[in-house]
């Protein structure tokens, strides 16, 4: 069985299909309303499976006794949950005879939690992974079957990461799937109880860019916020949206939020410590553009003595 909702699951679920373990069923949520006409949209998991003609079931809960009996009429032998978004009661994680798999995109027991990806790029680690653990009833507690490892580069986006970490888990996960049929056994060992951190989910409050911090830190939020929920600060009495920006090791040129510089190359503004060059924005209602773009919007800020 399968159990996933959105982009992320879909490389893991299109895996099993051409690895030739296609699942007995998928369970995904139900159909939610989406963009501005707020039409119901199947998931990316649903749209996938349908793709693969593969039986899909939706219940708004996995509580409901009817669910229950639906899944253990399958008889599985196991079930493999990626970022699904319901919780898993104990009754469900034990109908599969070999349990339920996780692919969990951190290398626990670091960053257990809804939003491992952004919150890794945001704390400056220098690397981050996926693993393939079995489920227990504790909130990505279970012993690990597999973690494979790759390096947070400056470049990386909470969007970019996301894709690199799709297409290691999905590998992972075949990995782990064959290693388990040819043998029969797959070892999983137990999270250390040291090095616990949680991924707290990402809200929008917290993606206003807060200039008391240094550069280097506001750099990595906006890395961490792209392309969801997108950092942004008040740009000269505009709400303006942040896509991407770059720490500049210099000694700030003024007090934290004082506009620095505006030109094609950035709009630089003062930090608690260095300046942070924004070069990627978007107005209200407008599309991202480059800093050229903005000032020729916007030029009275080419002139800078202004606080952002």
């Amino acid at each position: 069985m399968f159990a996933g909702t959105p982009a992320f699951a879909v490389l893991a679920l299109d895996a099993l299909v051409q690895g030739g373990f296609s699942p007995l069923a998928v369970f995904t949520q139900p159909d939610r309303p989406a963009g501005r006409g707020r039409k119901l949209q199947a998931s990316p998991v649903k749209q996938a499976a349908e793709r693969a003609g593969l039986p899909v079931l939706q219940p708004e809960s996995l509580k409901d006794p009817d669910t229950r009996t639906a899944l253990a009429a399958f008889e599985p032998d196991l079930m493999i949950v990626v970022a699904y978004g319901l919780i898993l009661p104990v009754d469900i994680l034990a109908i599969p005879k070999q349990g339920c798999w996780n692919i969990h995109a951190s290398l626990l027991p670091r960053w257990r939690g809804a939003a491992p990806i952004q919150r890794a790029i945001e704390a400056g680690e220098a690397e981050t992974g996926v693993c393939i653990m079995q489920m227990d009833k504790g909130l990505d507690t279970g012993p690990v079957l597999k973690r494979v490892s790759v390096p947070i580069v400056r470049d990386d986006t909470g969007g970019s990461l996301h894709d690199k970490l799709a297409k290691l888990g999905a590998d992972c996960l075949l990995s782990c799937i064959r290693e388990w049929v040819e043998s029969g056994v797959l070892v999983a060992e137990p999270q250390p109880a040291a090095g616990v951190t949680y991924a707290s989910k990402l809200n929008k409050a917290e993606a206003e860019l807060d200039w008391q911090q240094p550069a280097f830190v506001l750099e990595r939020k906006v890395r961490a916020f792209n392309p969801v929920p997108v950092t942004w600060c008040d740009l000269a009495g505009e709400r303006t949206r942040i896509w991407s920006a770059r720490a500049l090791d210099v000694e700030a040129a003024g007090n934290p939020g004082t506009l620095t510089a505006a030109n094609s190359l950035g709009i630089d503004v003062a930090t608690s410590k260095g300046e942070l060059r924004l070069l990627r924005l978007q107005r209200p209602g407008g599309k991202e553009m480059s800093p050229a773009d903005y000032l020729r919007a916007r030029p009275q800020l080419a002139h800078p003595a202004t606080h952002a």
